[in-house]
């Protein structure tokens, strides 16, 4: 029984080390851009300005309406709260030779930043890297291999570090013992990092693969968006003051996250908002509210708390996966598991060239002991 015990430990062991060398390159590209991309929203908005201006909605209604009225091929898609800094907003418009393009705005609706919608800044830059490699689909697929093969590899890594009774203490905090950096100290530190963060890592990186394929799965599980048939223009539609507004009042305690705006084939506001007890806790949120843009009335309200299993399940991965379900805290937890999975890796790979090395120097020794044995002989 021990023996069939040590030898399933030490398969464990193998594998576990053949699937670190084998993904670690993608395991770090995306423990490095997620830790980073942490506190992405807020950085991007206070390189662009730190001066806070509350939200005047007449005013932003003002500057959308000169956007979507400069002619030609002019329109302004969405709106939305940069999920940054109090009172920011992205917004998503065509200019008048069709260009798609991107602002930042205060909320007096003053222009911060205007781009194009297809350059990268160096945080949207990462944020495409970590989403899927800048390769579309097949960076998706990578990643989601990757991920998996990351998952199974923490499972793994759990089974071969799991402290036998009495020796949690020692595991969990490994001393410093004796001058230098010798195998079984990186091996300590390597099992105990891995024995402290193991499962928030989980966590984060299951529902990280999970979102990789989220519109599928939304697909499957019958959890997608709800949607109404196209409603026809019958007068000018009502602003966007008044469609935020109305949009908070469809369902109490909401706050305004963000919307689509009407258009010539339908004229309804999308207008998504955050609904107490969300687990979405900074810019964005999972209700939806939709308008009828002739007047302003209510074609539908869909609060989270009222949707279904699957939907509720679907739209816990970003929260989870972000840390943003614990608020502030929870989005450190997820920096820092980051950081931790680099550290890991960083340690797993060290390892392994030390004891190349180890065999390696053994493989000399025994080779020279050889030789003299033959000489003498």
């Amino acid at each position: 029984m021990v023996s069939r015990s040590f030898s399933a430990l030490r398969l464990v062991k193998i594998i576990h080390k053949w699937l670190s060398l084998g993904a670690f390159v993608f395991w770090v590209i995306q423990a490095f851009t997620g830790a980073l991309l942490s506190f992405h929203f807020e950085l991007a908005d206070a390189l662009v300005s730190t001066q806070h201006a509350p939200t005047d909605r007449q005013k932003i209604e003002h500057l959308l309406t000169e956007l979507d009225g400069a002619g030609g091929d002019a329109q302004v898609y969405w709106i939305w709260t940069s999920a940054g800094l109090a009172d920011r907003y992205v917004v998503n418009f065509a200019n008048e030779q069709g260009i798609n393009r991107r602002l930042r705005i205060n909320g007096q609706g003053d222009i911060l930043k205007d781009r194009k919608a297809s350059d990268h800044t160096v945080l949207s830059f990462m944020r495409a890297v970590h989403i899927n490699l800048l390769s579309g689909a097949t960076g998706s697929l990578v990643l989601a291999v990757t991920g998996v093969l990351l998952v199974s590899n923490l499972i793994l890594g759990l089974i071969a570090a799991w402290p036998q009774r009495g020796t949690w203490k020692r595991t969990l905090l490994p001393a410093l013992r004796g001058s230098g950096i010798t195998y079984s100290t990186l091996y300590s530190w390597h099992r105990a990092l891995g024995l402290w963060t193991a499962i928030p890592a989980l966590l984060l990186v299951t529902t990280g693969v999970l979102m990789i394929y989220e519109h599928d799965i939304s697909h499957i599980l019958q959890a997608e968006d709800a949607s109404l048939p196209a409603n026809p223009q019958t007068q000018p539609a009502i602003g966007i003051a008044a469609a935020m507004e109305a949009a908070v009042q469809a369902i109490p305690g909401s706050r305004f996250v963000g919307t689509t705006l009407p258009s010539s084939k339908d004229a309804s506001y999308y207008a998504w908002v955050r609904a107490p007890g969300e687990l979405y806790r900074g810019g964005y949120g999972a209700s939806l509210v939709i308008l009828d843009a002739n007047n302003g009335s209510i074609r539908g309200a869909y609060p989270i708390s009222e949707a279904s299993a699957a939907q509720v399940f679907v739209k816990s991965l970003y929260p989870i996966h972000t840390g943003e379900a614990a608020g502030l805290g929870g989005r450190v937890v997820a920096m820092l598991t980051g950081i931790w999975l680099l550290a890991t890796v960083a340690f797993g790979i060290t390892l392994w060239i030390k004891r190349q090395q180890t065999i390696r120097k053994r493989q000399a020794q025994a080779l020279a002991q050889s030789n003299v044995t033959r000489i003498r002989a």
